[in-house]
């Protein structure tokens, strides 16, 4: 029995080397492509079942594949999606915008593109956010979806601190210093002025400086950049304040002590110059300069008349108001007021005499119009204008 088993094994092991050897001599496929081999052999022999309709899917994918490969290509994508969802009942039919105090509502849905056919879900987000920073008012922007038709727009603005003036422009300022947009209306004319070149960088920092100062700081009515080292207040009064370059809060408080003593700043001034450290230079206006040196004048008759009565009196000495008044009614003709010819009469004549008559007990030695002077004293410059 055994040896039966034993024959028919050898035959086989025979078989199969023979069909090696056989095999050996015909081409031998690569192992990925037997397998399509395979399946080809497989599909024409009908091994394999195929569904029904099979072909007709297959040729509609094919040519849905070549569809969307053409508008990828020509840039349609977008277009034919939109109307695909919209119709679909993703159109965009509510836009809630919130935080915009400055920035209108219809700004926003131009940028947005939304005319009424926008589909939500071909809606780009981030394109959409570009857009909308790019408004002068806006510093940022959160955009979200609320399916099925609604888009949530949240704005967060700048803040304006101030007024710029470069030239004849006037525009809004933050407090960086960065321009916001120029200024159309008087929504912002309580907000603080500030003028010239480089005005717009250092005016938070100065604006700070001066919070010490709140009664100074309330009556300015400009910030004007000098040379962009320094600084001129300009206050509701029109009185300029010229700051030094250094040492600010030193003339700050120079400033203030002089308005609570001197209320240099509500009087007739027309600027305070603090620039220099050692002195406080004040120049009046106009008019106030023309009042003050018309009262210097006076001041200066008045103190020239009074030292020629001194000199008088320091050569006629009274010892008492009664004995003064008596020296000079005994001498009218000496002491008496200048003679003026006035329609044909001389006005020195005493107290007692007729009105229009001139005394004759005082006649004028050398004629009418003749000023009289005593010989001892004359042509001494006390006598004129006794």
């Amino acid at each position: 029995m055994f040896a039966v088993i034993g024959k028919k094994s050898t035959a086989k092991k025979r078989e199969q080397f023979a069909a090696a050897a056989s095999a050996d001599d015909r081409m031998v496929l690569p192992r990925p492509l037997r397998r399509v081999v395979r399946f080809g052999v497989s599909l024409a022999t009908g091994r394999i079942h195929i569904p029904a309709h099979t072909g007709t899917i297959a040729a509609v994918a094919f040519y849905a594949a070549t569809g969307l490969y053409g508008m990828s290509l020509g840039g349609h994508t977008n277009i034919v999606t939109q109307a695909t969802t919209s119709a679909a009942g993703f159109a965009v039919e509510d836009v809630k915008v919130s935080g915009n105090l400055q920035t209108s509502e219809i700004d926003v849905f131009q940028l947005l593109g939304l005319d009424g056919s926008t589909s939500l879900i071909a809606l780009d987000i981030d394109a959409a956010r570009r857009k909308l920073v790019q408004l002068p008012w806006v510093e940022d922007v959160d955009i979200r979806k609320i399916y099925p038709k609604t888009v949530e727009v949240r704005l967060k603005e700048r803040e304006a601190f101030g007024i710029w003036q470069h030239g004849s422009e006037l525009s809004l300022i933050e407090k960086s210093g960065s321009v916001i947009a120029p200024l159309r209306d008087n929504k912002f004319a309580s907000l603080p002025l500030f003028v010239g070149r480089d005005a717009e960088t250092g005016a938070a920092g100065f604006v700070e400086q001066l919070a010490d100062w709140p009664e100074i700081r309330s009556r300015v009515r400009a910030y004007v950049r000098i040379a962009g080292r320094r600084w001129d207040l300009h206050l509701d009064n029109g009185i300029v304040v010229k700051l030094p370059e250094e040492n600010l809060p030193q003339a700050l408080q120079l400033l203030a002590r002089l308005d609570l003593e001197e209320k240099v700043l509500s009087r007739d001034v027309a600027a305070v110059d603090l620039r220099l450290s050692d002195r406080t230079t004040i120049q009046l206006t106009e008019g106030a300069a023309e009042r003050r040196q018309a009262a210097v004048d006076a001041r200066t008759k008045l103190s020239r008349k009074r030292r020629r009565t001194h000199e008088l009196f320091r050569f006629f000495p009274f010892r008492s108001a009664s004995s003064e008044a008596a020296f000079f009614q005994a001498q009218p003709h000496r002491f008496g007021a200048r003679h003026r010819l006035d329609q044909g009469r001389v006005h020195d004549r005493p107290a007692d005499a007729p009105s229009g008559k001139r005394n004759p007990a005082w006649p004028h030695p050398q004629g009418r119009n003749h000023r009289h002077r005593p010989p001892a004293f004359a042509g001494r410059e006390v006598w004129r204008d006794c």
